[in-house]
């Protein structure tokens, strides 16, 4: 039995995953949306990302009915994408792994899109 937590925020959408050996067990979103006509920057970007990220987490967690604990392995996008939403969900994944001792995983962006 395998648990992961999976967090994408390549660009204005940050999301949070959690499987237990292939079913989904959560799947939360929140995305950035512009002002029509001016697009999204990626500070504004990487300001919503880690305005809501602690949250999604928590969120994913309880519809789960796990503790973080109970994760085993913890993967990221390491990339492409905008850098500045990219490193917000990057430092709260590399967080998490360390405060419950579990391996991390950094996901290329393009072949997770491939695998699924």
């Amino acid at each position: 039995m395998t648990i992961t937590i999976g967090f994408e925020g390549s660009a204005n959408k940050l999301g949070i995953g959690i499987m237990k050996d292939g079913e989904v067990l959560s799947n939360r979103r929140a995305t950035y949306v512009s002002l029509p006509g001016e697009g999204f920057l990626p500070k504004d970007t990487a300001r919503h990302h880690q305005a809501r990220i602690l949250d999604l987490v928590q969120h994913a967690l309880e519809d789960a009915n796990i503790k973080g604990t109970d994760v085993d392995a913890v993967c990221y996008t390491k990339g492409p994408g905008i850098a500045a939403p990219l490193v917000s969900v990057a430092v709260v994944a590399r967080t998490l792994a360390q405060l419950w001792n579990k391996p991390i995983i950094g996901v290329n962006h393009c072949i997770g899109h491939i695998l699924l």
